[in-house]
């Protein structure tokens, strides 16, 4: 019999699934900071819009990016094998198959809050996307010799979106595990960033979406996971006089 004749309950002790998207000391902060990231992307993201229909420095923009990258596109095939394999490999089905079998992962373990976040935040961004792409009616880029061709219209672009939910979904579950490994953490944002990065950069380099498209759909992704992430915080923190009472510890043993 240990010396203090108690037993600490099982449930106690801190669980996995207890990390992320759990109420903590500093609601109101961790709430405030999601408001304002989803500010700084949409903010952005609406100003982009306007600047659409305006023959301006970024249609000038759009316009020299594009034939830049297509010149060294003709140029170099080798490049297009690359980029079409990259965007093919990691477009919205795949990366959506990847989020469910994470999902799946998730509700093995447990942790069914993380998991319905983990599905919602790519169904609503996969639900944004083609709504506002139908809204905005851009036309994609109208090349002589187009090294790709794709449906539909053009802003924003669906691959840079839910390359972004992805990294995203990625960063969120499982930096926890990395806590205490400054390399993991390294490398979970690395691959991040490479993913919603170079997956945006395919879309352009194959001429089939604007710069601007793709800025755009990284700026939806990243507020989308903002405020999917704030709304299931706000969901979880238990209302005044809500709070379910400590469960009593077990009787000593003997």
């Amino acid at each position: 019999m240990s010396t203090s004749g108690r037993r600490t309950h099982p449930s106690a002790s801190p669980s996995w699934r207890a990390r992320r998207l759990d109420p903590d000391r500093s609601p109101g902060l961790r709430l405030t900071l999601a408001v304002v990231a989803v500010l700084l992307g949409l903010v952005p993201f609406a100003l982009l819009v306007l600047l659409l229909d305006a023959r301006g420095p970024l249609r000038r923009l759009d316009a020299s990016v594009t034939d830049a990258l297509h010149g060294y596109a003709l140029d170099h095939p080798g490049w297009v094998t690359f980029m079409t394999v990259w965007t093919h490999t990691l477009g919205p089905w795949p990366l959506r198959a990847a989020v469910l079998a994470v999902v799946v992962w998730l509700l093995s373990r447990r942790a069914r809050r993380l998991a319905w976040w983990a599905a919602t935040t790519m169904a609503v961004g996969g639900l944004l996307s083609p709504l506002l792409k139908l809204l905005v009616g851009r036309e994609r880029p109208d090349l002589l010799d187009p090294v790709a061709h794709a449906a539909g219209y053009s802003f924003p672009s669906g691959h840079a979106v839910n390359a972004a939910l992805a990294a995203g979904v990625l960063l969120v579950v499982f930096l926890p595990y990395a806590r205490e490994r400054p390399a993991a953490r390294w490398a979970l944002w690395a691959a991040a960033v490479v993913l919603a990065g170079l997956t945006g950069v395919s879309r352009v380099a194959l001429g089939v979406h604007w710069t601007s498209d793709v800025v755009a759909g990284w700026l939806l992704g990243a507020a989308t996971v903002a405020a999917t992430a704030a709304a299931f915080r706000t969901w979880t923190i238990p209302r005044p006089g809500s709070a379910t009472p400590p469960r009593p510890a077990a009787p000593p043993a003997g």
